[in-house]
């Protein structure tokens, strides 16, 4: 049982920092500048996929992929022509190269030209009754990677549970996307998938602020990690547990807790 003063500090931080102001800093600003659905989808996706490192040069980079694809991602992955996808050729991020990049524009060019969004995508291996993502994210690995023209370096740049990763830039695009509250951060564009049913996403920091105030006993930081912390988050809100990122997220980066 969690002590009420750690419970209440929690819902503080979380009232404190779920709210519009902490879009700006944060790579969520980045399909924050789309009202499409799909473009939001495909904004928030990559800027998710550049979430590590410095947050400041995550949001560069993720604005300058955007300007290549003429701030209209969607249509640039559907109806681009081979000479459009020339200015993506000297894109870098990090380990994130060209060859990366062509190949995420022709998974959404697939999966747009037979989907309105891109939801069913981490569905396809999602049960009604699953506890949480697991097999949604499992199941989107698969199909991510399901295309010919795979190039085997581009696999690193997707999780998944299988492998035993905690999935946190997923979990966090999921968050995205899914949670849906009235503070303007979270997008809640996404209604088959269940709040009840994400992960918090988990990362070093996160891990250390959960541990410090024992919501994770898990030594390794990995999958069943994230579960754990996620089902001690859930005794406290358990059709929305993800909300407390806000809290533990902000603790462990922004105030170095």
């Amino acid at each position: 049982m969690l002590n009420k003063k750690i419970i209440d500090f929690l819902n503080k931080k979380v009232d404190e920092y779920n709210q519009p102001f902490f879009i700006d800093a944060d790579p969520i600003c980045i399909p924050h500048a789309f009202t499409k659905k799909q473009d939001i989808e495909i904004a928030g996706f990559f800027a998710a996929i550049f979430a590590w490192g410095n947050r400041r040069t995550i949001i560069n980079k993720s604005r300058e992929l955007m300007g290549l694809m003429d701030n209209d991602p969607h249509h640039f992955c559907l109806n681009h022509q081979e000479n459009d996808l020339k200015n993506l050729l000297h894109f870098k991020h990090r380990t994130f190269n060209p060859t990366d990049v062509l190949y995420f524009v022709d998974f959404f060019k697939h999966h747009y030209s037979n989907n309105i969004s891109l939801e069913n995508a981490f569905s396809l291996g999602l049960k009604k009754d699953d506890e949480n993502i697991e097999n949604g994210l499992n199941g989107f690995y698969q199909y991510f990677f399901s295309l010919e023209s795979v190039p085997k370096r581009t696999m690193k740049h997707i999780a998944s549970p299988a492998k035993k990763a905690t999935c946190k830039r997923l979990s966090m695009y999921l968050r995205w996307m899914v949670r849906n509250d009235k503070n303007g951060v979270d997008f809640g564009i996404w209604k088959n998938i269940l709040p009840s049913q994400l992960i918090v996403p988990l990362d070093v920091h996160v891990a250390r602020v959960a541990r410090h105030f024992n919501l994770l006993q898990r030594k390794p930081t990995d999958w069943l990690a994230a579960v754990e912390l996620t089902n001690t988050m859930k005794t406290l809100d358990k059709k929305d547990p993800t909300k407390y990122d806000f809290a533990l997220f902000s603790l462990g980066v922004l105030e170095k807790f």
